[in-house]
């Protein structure tokens, strides 16, 4: 990929951030990397929909726009419905039910495709919205902050992960990835130019990293690994990476310093200014690896 990022030169670069699985350290490095680049009109954007923290790490933003994140939800006509069974028949996600008198919506099954609206020969069927959560947007200085909430009980977390990410523009978009491989971390890193790994060296870190590896080459995402906890565990990451040729661009250590500050909700590299220049360091690796 041949490119000039904001860093280097005028064009947008997106980074995403994500792991194989919980507790590994995405948003310690997210928080860390944002606020080491805010001088490069960074925005970071957390994704994890189901459980945003990033915003917590900035007691003293500034609310800047709320608004209702929306899906579109088939709404039926009974008085024209002649219940003849072909939206039910072709709905590919079982979020139409026709009765003999009624049809019934299950409306957190249904995807808004708009398959039952184009079938139905009565045009019995309209679309309507609902609410599947909120965005948020605020500012901490010079940093950008953009989150989603779900509501409770919803189970598509896409369509906010995908109106999370409309609403990050900036030259340096850092996004905030939910743990794991499934349909919430492939929305967050799809259309980002890079995703940055974080793992430990432990074995549950090596399984869950090679997911993520496998699901990052499908997408032909550039990536790149982020050791963070380096020193517990064995040396069986290091050796896969190696094996693999998978680029180990930083090494965060086990420290007992970075975690009670984590813990507290401080971002480490405020009292820890040294890692502001190795995480600005690590961006520029970053811009190389897909220049």
């Amino acid at each position: 990929m041949n490119r000039s990022s904001n860093l280097s030169g005028s064009k947008p670069l997106k980074i995403s951030i994500a792991s194989g699985k919980g507790g590994t350290g995405k948003t310690l490095v997210a928080t860390s990397l944002a606020v080491s680049l805010a001088d490069k009109k960074a925005v970071i954007a957390d994704c994890d929909v189901e459980e945003p923290n990033v915003h917590l790490f900035f007691p003293r933003k500034q609310l800047l726009e709320k608004k209702e994140c929306e899906v579109p939800v088939p709404i039926i006509d009974e008085e024209i419905c002649t219940h003849c069974g072909l939206c039910s028949d072709n709905c590919a996600f079982h979020a139409l039910a026709v009765l003999f008198q009624k049809v019934l919506v299950f409306q957190e099954l249904c995807h808004g495709c708009g398959a039952c609206a184009f079938v139905c020969p009565e045009k019995a069927i309209s679309e309507g919205r609902r609410s599947v959560g909120e965005v948020f947007r605020a500012e901490s200085g010079c940093l950008k902050i953009v989150w989603g909430e779900l509501k409770p009980g919803e189970a598509r977390t896409t369509p906010l992960i995908h109106s999370v990410k409309e609403e990050a523009k900036g030259d340096l978009v850092i996004v905030d990835c939910p743990p794991g491989t499934s349909c919430s971390m492939v929305e967050s890193v799809r259309g980002t130019d890079f995703c940055l790994l974080v793992t430990e060296s432990t074995p549950f870190g090596l399984y869950d990293l090679d997911l993520a590896l496998r699901a990052l080459e499908m997408m032909k995402t550039p990536r790149g690994v982020l050791i963070n906890k380096s020193g517990i565990g064995d040396r069986k990451i290091y050796e896969y990476l190696e094996k693999h040729k998978v680029p180990l661009l930083m090494e965060i250590p086990f420290s007992r310093k970075i975690a009670e500050l984590y813990s507290r909700g401080i971002i480490f590299v405020e009292h820890m200014p040294e890692w502001k220049e190795r995480l600005a360091a690590l961006a520029k690796k970053i811009e190389e690896q897909i220049a």
